[in-house]
């Protein structure tokens, strides 16, 4: 992930189009930049659905917003009528941004799988995916730690509360 830290985001964008092309899709095109309605690369799956990537190469320290993910959702589908919608970042998504991709049918790389994607995973063996793209919940600051599966805890109620 070095490498990919280190590369501008016009050269990350066209990285991105040569793994989709290494995963047979076709017609794969690099359109980002200025004006380009929150897709920066288009092209069609292997079995012929269009496909739509929007790429933000950020710090790995930072977290793709909400507001990043509204833009994407409101085009990927209305503008260029994708079919498979992929949104790569080389960091994690916060949960309003996770929440949104789950909700609207976008497949969120975040910088773990995205990794996997770059170490040889087939794009195709990442979409059922969906909107997980960043794991579980984290709490706290560093990090570390989630809830453990079962049902959600439920907050007792103080005496002042009755």
């Amino acid at each position: 992930m070095t490498a990919i830290d280190a590369m501008s985001w016009q050269d990350f964008e066209h990285y991105i189009a040569e793994l989709c092309r290494r995963d047979g899709c076709t017609n794969v095109r690099v359109v980002g930049g200025s004006g380009d309605l929150a897709a920066d690369v288009l092209g069609h799956m292997p079995h012929g659905q269009r496909l739509v990537v929007q790429v933000k190469h950020y710090a790995p320290h930072r977290t793709v917003p909400s507001g990043d993910m509204q833009k994407f959702v409101g085009m990927a589908f209305a503008e260029h009528h994708a079919d498979v919608a992929v949104f790569v970042a080389t960091c994690e998504y916060s949960t309003a941004a996770r929440t949104l991709a789950a909700k609207h049918n976008i497949v969120a790389l975040n910088r773990d799988l995205f990794g996997s994607w770059n170490n040889g995973a087939r794009l195709d063996s990442l979409l059922p995916l969906g909107g997980a793209g960043s794991g579980p919940p984290r709490t706290g600051k560093t990090g570390r730690g989630t809830r453990p599966p079962g049902p959600k805890p439920t907050k007792r109620r103080t005496r002042a509360a009755r």
